[in-house]
């Protein structure tokens, strides 16, 4: 069986000018994309960004034919962007890397509306994705997991933009669309049997079309209820073809990687630290389609932060 192909773009010269006028007109303009405020108004300045960018990104959005997508070939300044932090918080006092975000803001902006969460990084728009602390030398693996799986306003796509990746540590995807299960076990998965660690289940692992279902999972806190053999049974096979079908993305500099967090789980293998300063620094944003649907976990019907994670 062959893999889902993931879409792809490469910017091309005039592309890359034509995004430089933009975000520097922003970056004049003192605009923050961690803030709320920015992404209100965000999708006016969308018709600055070249067509043909927009257009591989709506499709990708409206399609829903495939896990993930990458943009490649954005330039970054690696002595502008400064060493990589040793916390988010050193990260957001700084404007070293307001270009990268605001790219990242309007890119996400293409794909639906971008929030924040109340408990992280103090709720802004654009985080910080940093080494964080190593242990032996290395910095710990990250399983593959649905993103904030225990959430029911888990983002509709995670976006994540590349600063600096020396090491070439990839990002490590598979695809609901690339799972072959018998039809039983199939059936298994669409049934609420499946507990949850925060207590919102039982929950099903997979909803929506038989045929090209959603996917909702991690396996550090979901398993089958206590002696439902069945559910265990399928989630465990469901896990063993996703681990069978894992592929690696490497998101280096430049590199834009929208992953479609009800089509595709990811995580990243562990990695060497290296010297301080110089670590893999991503930037991320989370995007919802909707977002009147989290109204009860918002402080406003306008307001961008979900008062929760």
């Amino acid at each position: 069986m062959g893999y889902e192909s993931w879409p792809q773009y490469e910017v091309s010269d005039a592309d890359i000018a034509q995004v430089n006028t933009l975000v520097t007109e922003l970056e004049k303009a003192g605009c923050d994309p961690g803030l709320g405020l920015f992404h209100d108004g965000a999708w006016e300045l969308l018709e600055g960004l070249p067509a043909g960018l927009r257009c591989f990104l709506e499709d990708f959005r409206r399609e829903e034919s495939a896990g993930a997508c990458v943009v490649r070939g954005f330039p970054v300044d690696d002595v502008a962007v400064g060493p990589t932090p040793g916390s988010w918080s050193v990260a957001a006092a700084s404007t070293s890397t307001r270009r990268e975000e605001l790219l990242l803001g309007l890119l996400a902006r293409c794909l639906g509306e971008v929030f924040g969460w109340s408990g992280r990084q103090g709720g802004r728009m654009v985080q910080d994705v940093l080494p964080g602390r190593a242990h032996g030398g290395a910095v710990q693996r990250e399983e593959w997991h649905t993103e904030d799986a225990t959430h029911p306003y888990r983002c509709d796509y995670l976006a994540l933009l590349g600063i600096r990746n020396p090491a070439a540590v990839p990002t490590t995807l598979a695809s609901v669309r690339d799972v072959r299960l018998p039809a039983p076990l199939m059936r298994v998965l669409f049934e609420p049997r499946f507990q949850i660690a925060s207590g919102a289940g039982p929950v099903a692992v997979l909803s929506g079309a038989r045929d090209a279902p959603y996917l909702r999972i991690d396996p550090g806190v979901m398993g089958g209820a206590p002696g439902d053999r069945a559910a265990r049974h399928a989630l465990g096979a469901l896990m063993a073809e996703l681990e069978r079908n894992r592929r690696d993305v490497v998101v280096d500099a430049g590199t834009l990687l929208v992953v479609d967090n009800y089509l595709a789980v990811h995580g990243r293998p562990a990695y060497p630290a290296g010297p301080g300063g110089s670590g893999r620094w991503l930037k991320k944003a989370h995007v919802t389609r909707d977002l009147r649907k989290s109204r009860a976990v918002r402080a406003s019907a306008a307001g961008r932060v979900l008062l929760s994670g």
